[in-house]
């Protein structure tokens, strides 16, 4: 795919020739020039030549981008931006943040995905929509849309594992093996249970979309393993939880195999008022083989799905205390031990170690 390099001004911008823009204004002229007209989904290095009749600043926006240099003063000056490799689904946008005067610029870099990889027609999108993000785990390493948490027991729910990306005893928390992901929860030699929690697209999120996994359960009393979601952005001092509204997708709890639940929660519904929105259903081998989990995600109404079959329907009364649904939520998965729900019949740790595996992930979004 060709590169196409944009720079913008805040107070307006001129035609220019495809390598090369020049923006004015009053304090700085600026020309930058790319040494390359592409950049493929494998990233790297792209040399931009900047001249300017006066002082200049440049810094990038993007984490996946990074630049050499602060900026420059008169005359010519070389930099450079280095890109990671996209994994992604879909073309990203790296945005370098120029400064001249008091006009700031900003001048974007638009990278490919690997074609090959996510162009795949076995992967059908419901009709109406198109595939925008997966990730089936094909890699020895997690891609770099997921972080990973690091929590201690009872940071929520009163859970009692350790959430950690570490490997102890020979045993990771988090493992990609023969393209599955592989969410482990074990006890180490010196007593600590340890799980995983990882979140995908945390800074950025989705808006709406039909999202779906195969997962396959862990099995034993105590695990309560986790598909769900939560904003972007919250104003945790002054609309927190469960003002601020929580998707859960799928879930289970160990004393109670194969029966799984949806929920949603709000300020005007929530479990500690007793006015959850929930429905649970059996699945059977859930614990024992790959089950599709999925949500369709309107601004009218929100479905979740085990394996095509309707779990939850939930209809948007337009208030924002009822449906606090009507922004980016980013995805989590996560295996824990014990707490509120998933201990409140006790654990038996002889079940240990247990793992949550997923075969994919994918969101798509109407066309």
């Amino acid at each position: 795919m060709n590169l196409t390099i944009l720079l913008l001004a805040i107070l307006g911008f001129t035609n220019c020739s495809e390598d090369e823009q020049i923006v004015q204004e009053k304090q700085t002229k600026i020309t930058v020039t790319a040494e390359e007209s592409t950049i493929t989904f494998e990233g790297g290095e792209l040399t931009l030549t900047v001249n300017a009749d006066g002082e200049w600043s440049v810094s990038s926006k993007s984490d996946f981008c990074t630049v050499n240099r602060r900026g420059g003063i008169e005359g010519e000056t070389t930099i450079k931006a280095t890109i990671s490799k996209n994994t992604s689904a879909n073309e990203r946008t790296a945005i370098l943040e120029f400064r001249g005067g008091k006009t700031t610029y900003e001048y974007n870099i638009v990278q490919d995905y690997d074609h090959t990889a996510y162009d795949n027609d076995e992967i059908t999108a419901p009709q109406g929509y198109k595939l925008v993000w997966h990730d089936e785990f094909d890699s020895e390493t997690l891609s770099e849309d997921w972080t990973h948490e690091n929590w201690d027991p009872y940071h929520v729910n009163n859970e009692l594992q350790y959430y950690r990306n570490i490997e102890i005893d020979g045993i990771k928390t988090i493992e990609v093996k023969n393209d599955v992901l592989n969410i482990n929860c074990f006890k180490t030699s010196d007593g600590k249970i340890m799980s995983g929690r990882i979140n995908a697209k945390v800074k950025e999120g989705w808006k709406y979309g039909y999202i779906e996994a195969s997962i396959k359960l862990p099995k034993g009393k105590g695990t309560w393993p986790a598909f769900w979601m939560m904003p972007v952005d919250v104003d945790w001092a002054n609309e927190g939880w469960p003002k601020c509204g929580e998707i859960d997708i799928m879930e289970e709890v160990g004393y109670h195999p194969n029966y799984v639940s949806s929920s949603l929660h709000a300020e005007g519904h929530v479990h500690t008022n007793n006015n959850q929105v929930t429905h649970e259903m059996l699945c059977q081998g859930a614990e024992d083989e790959f089950h599709t989990y999925a949500i369709e995600w309107t601004s009218e109404k929100i479905v979740t799905y085990v394996d095509g079959k309707i779990q939850l329907t939930y209809a948007s009364d337009g208030t924002v205390k009822n449906y606090p649904y009507d922004k980016a939520y980013y995805l989590i998965l996560n295996l824990a031990w014990g707490g509120d729900w998933g201990g409140s019949q006790g654990v038996d740790e002889s079940a240990l170690p247990t793992s949550m595996q997923v075969d994919y992930v994918r969101v798509f979004q109407k066309k």
